[in-house]
């Protein structure tokens, strides 16, 4: 590479040789915010993954709370036994727990 020590340079070279270090420096510049632009998104998708996991654990509750008191409402006058609210109650928290578990294990 040739130094202004040892040549003399048109002004025309040495502009050249400050547009090409600027433009190295450009290079490097933009290498940098890309990644940290890279990062952001990862991160914003990670929250967006957490948010969309509680959404829906949320949904299976809701769902799971109208479905127990559907079935005590449809009874109309019939009670039905403790008996079976805790059977019924049994079988929407096993099927909560189950989601909730493999949502976790998808999670790790």
């Amino acid at each position: 590479m040739k130094t202004a020590s040892t040549f003399d340079l048109s002004p025309l070279e040495s502009r050249k040789q400050l547009l090409l270090a600027e433009s190295e420096l450009n290079r490097a510049g933009l290498a940098e915010e890309w990644e940290a632009m890279a990062h952001g998104l990862r991160g914003f998708a990670h929250r967006a993954k957490n948010i969309a996991a509680w959404a829906s654990s949320a949904a299976l509750v809701v769902a799971g709370v109208t479905a127990l008191r559907r079935d005590s409402t449809r009874s109309g006058t019939a009670k039905s036994s403790w008996f079976q609210k805790i059977l019924k109650g049994a079988r929407v928290a096993s099927t909560l727990w189950l989601a909730f578990r493999s949502r976790g294990e998808k999670n790790e």
